[in-house]
């Protein structure tokens, strides 16, 4: 793709669409690891210099595509079919549920968000990190207005913590859900390893059904206990 000089702020919006778009693009054919600013540039048909004058480094990218990818899945998010008249049981199994698949669905948002902490985090400036970290926090607001809907009876802080324990859970199993062609061999060779193999969505679900779970008891518990000295 050759590109003109972007002299108006609307070419150079439309620039950063484009580098964010390939970058995406690449995601699906290799992971965050081996996305090179290099071929990012050859891509976009932009020298490397061009291309850091719109992002600081590869990383800087990325953190952008990551928050990008985050807006996109909470605005398809769909809970609707999880009522807040249900019992705690029921509802934490169906959340569970629709998080797990729906995170399984977006593989671009589960690389990015394992590589967030280890790897795309270091090498950007404060002004890139702010300004990551201040969108990361705006979606986790939306995300726990939809939480929230479907568990009224989860103080803020329980919302919170749930949604740290999705992203934090997420970062941790999709890439052991994803083998490589060693580790598929190396399972087919020995069925008993392969046992204990990572099933992305499984672990997912389990895990938040098992946390909202948790903190609801945590709160009851609390609250019993506040009641025998009243």
């Amino acid at each position: 793709m050759d590109f003109q000089r972007a002299r108006s702020a609307e070419q150079r919006d439309q620039r950063r669409r484009v580098i964010l778009a390939t970058a995406s693009a690449m995601l699906a054919e290799m992971s965050v690891a081996e996305i090179s600013l290099n071929e990012l540039s050859r891509r976009v048909g932009l020298a490397k210099s061009n291309v850091l004058r719109y992002f600081e480094s590869r990383e800087a990218v990325l953190l952008q595509l990551l928050n990008d990818e985050i807006d996109a899945w909470i605005a398809a998010l769909d809970l609707s079919g999880i009522s807040s008249d249900a019992d705690i049981a029921a509802r934490a199994n169906l959340l569970a549920q629709a998080l797990a698949n729906s995170l399984a669905a977006r593989a671009t948002l589960c690389d990015l968000i394992s590589s967030q902490a280890a790897v795309l985090e270091r090498n950007v400036s404060a002004d890139v990190v702010l300004q990551h970290k201040r969108a990361v926090n705006v979606s986790v607001g939306v995300l726990g207005e939809l939480l929230t809907s479907s568990l009224p009876e989860m103080p803020q802080t329980d919302i919170y913590h749930l949604i740290v324990t999705l992203f934090l859970t997420a970062a941790g199993a999709w890439p052991h859900g994803q083998p490589t062609e060693a580790l598929l061999a190396a399972y087919a060779a020995d069925p008993g390893i392969g046992a204990h193999s990572t099933d992305f969505v499984a672990f997912m679900r389990n895990s938040l059904e098992l946390t909202i779970l948790g903190l609801h008891a945590r709160r009851s518990c609390s609250e019993d206990k506040s009641n025998v000295f009243e």
